[in-house]
């Protein structure tokens, strides 16, 4: 999205009933913001009120009733994030008494003591994922990259009825993941056993992808030596045993109820909740928006794009890294009225964690 050309007096305001909105919820009136700014030659509440029809008709205000003040939309909240996320701007943009919040050595202590005993990918991104949910009074999400996820540990398979079986994998990151299997022929719980088996001893420690590929090599080179038991193998990695997809990704959720808590309309509400059960959807969504490549936060406001429900939510994300390799996504899915800087430190400062605290013995 371009720049907005805003005058330093539309800056101010803009950035006024912003910051006013996330404190209150409240459709902000223009003798609100001339009160900030009491004291200051030319920003009267009629000057403000003029500034406000200005902003209103660029599309960054909204007036949700005739004699109510005005609520932001979400270019405004975009072109605020963009103040944040540019320090070397951010100074023109704020308003009058408003103060930088970055992160105390407090509130670091406090992080950093609720990651104590920590000590796996799989352990970061579940206490993350909680973390955040407290810190950001939103929802606190983190996604383990598919490199981290796909390195099988061991895989168990039990029948549970005729021609279905179901499939337990857990993978190094600590990830456990089941699938219900549909076979084409039938496999007794003996064969099972041994395919598992077979599986465990010869292909722990590999990358899902390349025991796919490394069985069928083996059927094809070995068929006549080890025809029935790799046949059983092959028949139980094609049908998904080893999918490893992103339906199947270890994804870890909390602060489900923030949401619920944070937003009065309850048939948007409930849009907004059925849009980000899905699993696969929240999946998506850090796809898309998170580079693992980068190095900065990803700030999104309005999620519509990936669907309308979600046209009031902003997503603050960030690539967790242990040296060169990405292991995974944190992110806060959150109403935009939102602390942002807060949050989006927030969000920084545990990313970066990884690095650290990813170094400990089995991690």
């Amino acid at each position: 999205m371009p720049e907005l050309r805003l005058n330093p007096r539309e800056r101010l305001v803009l950035t006024a009933i912003v910051e006013l909105y996330i404190a209150t919820g409240e459709p902000v009136a223009s003798q609100a913001v001339a009160r900030r700014f009491a004291g200051r030659e030319g920003l009267s509440s009629a000057t403000v009120r003029n500034v406000m029809a200005s902003l209103g008709e660029a599309g960054l205000l909204e007036q949700p009733h005739a004699s109510a003040g005005r609520v932001p939309t979400a270019a405004a909240f975009r072109d605020y994030v963009g103040q944040i996320v540019q320090p070397g701007r951010m100074a023109a943009g704020r308003a009058a008494g408003a103060a930088e919040s970055p992160l105390s050595v407090e509130r670091r202590g406090r992080i950093e003591e609720s990651f104590l005993g920590v000590g796996s990918t799989h352990e970061y991104l579940e206490r993350t994922a909680h973390v955040l949910a407290a810190l950001s009074r939103g929802l606190g999400v983190a996604l383990a990259s598919a490199a981290t996820e796909q390195v099988l540990e061991h895989i168990h398979f039990s029948r549970l009825a005729t021609g279905r079986v179901l499939a337990v994998l857990v993978t190094q990151a600590g990830a456990v993941q089941d699938r219900v299997l549909t076979l084409d022929r039938e496999l007794t719980a003996l064969e099972l056993e041994t395919a598992s088996r077979y599986l465990n001893e010869n292909f722990r420690g590999w990358p899902i992808d390349r025991v796919r590929a490394e069985v069928a090599r083996r059927v094809e080179a070995e068929r006549e030596a080890y025809r029935q038991l790799l046949g059983s193998v092959e028949e139980l990695c094609r049908k998904g045993a080893l999918a490893g997809d992103e339906a199947g990704a270890a994804l870890f959720v909390d602060g489900m109820a923030n949401l619920i808590g944070a937003e009065q309309d309850r048939e948007r509400l409930r849009q907004m909740l059925l849009a980000l059960e899905a699993k696969q959807r929240l999946v998506e969504l850090l796809t898309a928006y998170v580079d693992g490549r980068q190095q900065e936060v990803c700030v999104v406001v309005g999620l519509d794009a990936a669907t309308p429900a979600m046209q009031d939510l902003v997503l603050i994300g960030a690539p967790a890294r242990q040296g060169d390799t990405n292991v995974g996504t944190v992110a806060v899915i959150a109403p935009t009225r939102i602390q942002y800087q807060e949050t989006i430190e927030a969000v920084s400062y545990i990313a970066r964690l990884s690095a650290r605290l990813l170094e400990l013995p089995g991690a």
